[in-house]
């Protein structure tokens, strides 16, 4: 039996070609997003030029004319940055007033967020099972260490400050407030008439009050309404009011994510007998939260920028901690190199963040599976 020239059996197609060169790679990058029309490439062109103009400069203001030594700012006479507060003051700005000798245990729990956070952020990893059951200990775990107690010396909060109280802070709303949320929305939704008016009071409340005005609240009117006998720690009371106000704007994040999953989807749960918390955790919940990404992931950096806020009730946090140290004779006029290097700090932390919220967008898109 002859085979048709027209008609070519499967193995005897021509092989799959690759793109051409300039479609695909880093060349076909460029064209897509930096060249791929007159406009485009005037605009880039412009940048680029911008940036020849000022990384030059900046490059030599901050390493190349910059001074990295010395007891006092008189120890710079270089025509660039004074870093020479680095190494007499780095400590300050990480750890703020807690003993030196103490240190080891917040570079411990630092280390330890690593394999707690490991398994909730990245699939397949090896051990993932067991390092969840430690993801739960975590919170307790870093509070023994960086508290003390059963045979580790007793710091009290007040020690705290620099990068590791906004660290504190931060983190705690951010793990806090994602479930507290995610009940509030829910709650919100309810057909219970008595949920559904306490989650919207509480909602419209911390949404609808300014974090400073809820620190203040916590700072200094909070402990008058408080029985005498009774103290709750400051620190703590500032992690209960940003838990509670990002919370709330949890709550409407994630509530815009419910309300876009089609009905179809809640009859389709309950036509395979699903109860309500089955629906929600296996069926709904994880559609919303996939739709609510890039907003929740903006609900946590506003969060980790807010808490420098606390600066405002005598809390030593970074700013306040380079505050003060720039008011010292010593280090009279340094307040460009101070915030430049904790603007730094934030934007490493605040652009991770959102790079990995990309990444879990990517990972989750079932369009492109």
């Amino acid at each position: 039996m002859t085979t048709s020239p027209f008609f070519r059996q499967p193995n005897d197609m021509l092989p799959e070609r690759a793109p051409p060169v300039a479609m695909s790679g880093i060349i076909g990058w460029l064209r897509a997003n930096l060249f791929s029309g007159w406009l485009n490439t005037g605009l880039t062109l412009l940048a680029l030029y911008a940036l020849w103009l000022i990384i030059p400069g900046l490059l030599n203001w901050a390493f190349f004319d910059a001074d990295f030594a010395g007891t006092d700012r008189f120890a710079c006479t270089g025509t660039g940055a004074c870093w020479a507060w680095f190494d007499q003051r780095i400590d300050q700005f990480l750890y703020g007033f807690y003993p030196d000798e103490q240190t080891w245990r917040v570079n411990l729990a630092l280390f330890l967020i690593l394999p707690a956070l490991a398994p909730i952020l990245f699939d397949k990893m090896p051990g993932a099972k067991q390092l969840r059951w430690f993801s739960l200990a975590f919170p307790f775990v870093a509070t023994f260490l960086l508290i003390g107690g059963f045979g580790l010396e007793e710091v009290p909060t007040n020690k705290f400050g620099g990068f590791m109280l906004n660290v504190t802070v931060g983190l705690a709303g951010i793990v806090l407030s994602l479930p507290i949320g995610i009940v509030l929305a829910l709650g919100r939704r309810s057909k219970m008439p008595i949920v559904r008016t306490l989650s919207v009071a509480f909602i419209e409340v911390f949404r609808g009050v300014p974090l400073i005005t809820l620190l203040f609240v916590a700072a200094i009117l909070l402990p008058i309404f408080l029985p005498s006998s009774f103290s709750l720690d400051l620190v703590v009371r500032v992690i209960v009011v940003v838990t509670a106000f990002a919370s709330a704007y949890m709550a409407e994040v994630i509530r815009g994510g419910l309300q876009a999953i089609p009905r179809g989807q809640y009859e389709a749960a309950q036509a395979l007998g699903l109860g309500y918390w089955r629906m929600m955790g296996l069926i709904i919940l994880p559609q919303a939260l996939k739709i609510s990404i890039p907003g929740i992931v903006n609900t946590f950096i506003g969060l980790f920028k807010d808490t420098t806020l606390v600066i405002v009730i005598g809390l030593f946090d970074v700013l306040n901690i380079g505050r003060t140290m720039i008011s010292n004779p010593d280090w009279l006029g340094l307040a460009v190199e101070t915030q430049v290097f904790i603007s730094l700090f934030f934007f490493v932390v605040c652009f991770s963040m959102s790079r990995y919220s990309v990444y879990l967008e990517q990972r989750l898109d079932t369009s492109k599976h």
